[in-house]
């Protein structure tokens, strides 16, 4: 309990009065165990608010997208990132980077779904489960892959529900990208997420339904006003599945 009010005690003073800085947040986070990083809000340094927020009238949305979008940072080493690319990269070799997506949300990429791994790569995906998904939850059978060239980019949509359900967690291969949010009804609230290469981003509840998500072109790609270089991407993503009523 005593975590939880420093940690959103921490976060209204970074919001509100901007005097505590990412570094501070971060050493306080490191303070704490892994797993209650893991469990609870993942890393908020990865979690950069526009400055078009109105602090009073947005802080509960605010706090919300704290709560549903998580960005866990070298979630997986390179040796498992090197394990998973082995396993996928002969089939992606086969396929050609499409610029015509069925509704129109993706350029230059690749894609397909696996339902069975090894057993070492079975384990990396175990723990993206057991990080992201409430105990019970009912998943996709089949683990999707996104590979994005370096040319390529991801337009602002929402995941249709009738393909997946609440909750959405990628792991990030071979390339740090940025994820722009924007909100659906009140475009001027957006906020960006930093996807470090290896780490596993968690989106749901508001950010998974109330914000348009767009991975950024290379052109486009920033970070808190810094370039940020997007290269290929390989995404490996877990799904919920989607309530019956959305079939």
């Amino acid at each position: 309990m005593k975590i939880n009010i420093m940690l959103s005690y921490l976060r209204n003073c970074k919001f509100r009065h901007n005097i505590i800085t990412r570094t501070y947040c971060t050493e306080i986070l490191r303070e704490q165990p892994k797993e209650f990083v893991t469990s609870t809000i993942g890393d908020i340094n990865f979690i950069d608010f526009h400055s078009t927020w109105k602090n009073d009238e947005e802080e509960a949305l605010r706090k919300q997208v704290l709560e549903h979008m998580r960005v866990i940072p070298d979630f997986i080493s390179e040796a498992e990132e090197n394990s998973l690319l082995a396993e996928v990269e002969p089939q992606l070799k086969r396929m050609r980077y499409e610029f015509d997506h069925w509704d129109n949300a993706i350029q230059g990429y690749r894609e397909t779904e696996r339902g069975s791994w090894s057993e070492a790569n079975s384990s990396t995906l175990a723990r993206v489960r057991a990080a992201a998904f409430p105990p019970g939850a009912a998943l996709l059978p089949h683990v999707h892959v996104l590979d994005l060239a370096a040319a390529g980019h991801i337009r602002p949509h929402v995941d249709a529900v009738r393909f997946c359900g609440d909750t959405i967690a990628g792991l990030c291969l071979l390339s740090t990208a940025v994820m722009r949010l924007t909100h659906e009804e009140r475009p001027h609230i957006a906020f960006d997420a930093l996807l470090q290469r290896r780490c596993l981003y968690i989106m749901s509840g508001a950010a998974r339904y109330s914000f348009k998500h767009a991975v950024l072109g290379n052109e486009d790609s920033t970070w808190c006003g810094r370039r940020v270089q997007r290269l290929r991407r390989v995404a490996v993503i877990c799904r919920e599945a989607p309530p019956a009523h959305a079939a």
